[in-house]
């Protein structure tokens, strides 16, 4: 057993244990965390960092005021509704559109290809409401949001939904990236715990590299069946400019940044987060740990976002 955590420490593999102790306590202070994890804070501080996300049609945040949500969604060509403090893409519902039948009643469609009754959304949205889905358990709000249009390169290479882009940020500076791809097991959700793949992406450059699903290698999406090595994430200097914005924008050392790429809009912020996971290191077969330690040597508190991304891709 010692020599297996030996090996671990060998590779610069970043346990959860030494993840909370060294990175998530010191560098996060706890009250900027709900400015990530409810999403609509997070939304109303990107307005002030001119930090481009979704746009947010409106929030249900009381029972009495479900009622309102035909209103707010009235001629949206398809919308997502997605808990303020949930976690894991748990209570997310991404509609793609509606049909209304001859007696008024409204039916609509999800990205998954099926379909709900008007009272079953609104059923949803209570749901939301009582903290079904938020990460403490207590009364939430609901937060109604455009649907994403995916950008052209991910359309032969993602099964259906919109694919995300994880960025781990330290101090301002980006370590490591993966791409979340949607299966069908995710049902079209790029989260890892529910099937998604996990592609890992050389920083310096934004190409695709390694693939995991459910913790196993893999080179073919297993739904499109097409290879994912070696190609190349549009924007990929803006988007990690983006994900260094992220730590002057939310006051965390050490974060997880969320990332979409939209066909018309470019890269968008999803969401942020102070507890980032550790399958990253799987996707792109290597540690944290040594890249941490780097960032701690070459940082400089008086570098901006770009000024510490090129530092950074200098280094590796």
């Amino acid at each position: 057993m010692i020599s297996f955590f030996k090996k671990f420490e060998e590779e610069g593999i970043l346990g959860i244990n030494r993840r909370i102790g060294e990175y998530i306590l010191p560098y996060n202070p706890r009250e900027y965390y709900p400015l990530v994890d409810d999403k609509w804070k997070t939304a109303e501080l990107a307005r002030q960092f001119h930090v481009p996300m979704p746009y947010h049609y409106g929030l249900v945040n009381t029972f009495g005021g479900i009622r309102n949500t035909r209103e707010l969604i009235k001629g949206r060509p398809g919308f997502v509704v997605k808990p303020a403090n949930g976690g894991m893409g748990n209570g997310i519902l991404v509609i793609t559109g509606e049909s209304e039948y001859d007696n008024g009643s409204i039916i609509f469609h999800k990205a998954d290809e099926k379909k709900i009754t008007e009272k079953e959304l609104y059923h949803h949205v209570s749901g939301i409401l009582s903290g079904l889905y938020s990460l403490d358990g207590n009364s939430d709000s609901c937060i109604l949001q455009e649907r994403l249009e995916c950008h052209t390169f991910f359309r032969e290479i993602s099964f259906r939904g919109i694919p995300d882009i994880r960025v781990i940020v330290f101090l301002g500076y980006p370590v490591m990236a993966m791409l979340r791809l949607p299966t069908k097991e995710s049902g079209g959700r790029a989260n890892l715990h529910q099937g998604a793949l996990g592609v890992g992406i050389d920083l310096r450059t934004g190409t695709l590299t390694h693939s995991v699903c459910n913790d196993k290698i893999i080179h073919l999406h297993p739904d499109t069946k097409r290879k994912l090595s070696g190609r190349v994430i549009p924007c990929w200097e803006i988007i990690l400019q983006m994900a260094s914005r992220c730590f002057d924008m939310s006051g965390l050392g050490y974060l997880g940044v969320d990332i979409v790429l939209d066909e018309l809009r470019g890269p968008l912020l999803l969401e942020m987060n102070a507890r980032p996971g550790l399958g990253i290191q799987i996707a792109n077969r290597m540690g944290l740990l040594d890249r941490l330690r780097l960032v701690e040597r070459i940082h400089d508190p008086a570098d901006g976002p770009k000024d510490r991304v090129h530092r950074m891709l200098q280094e590796l």
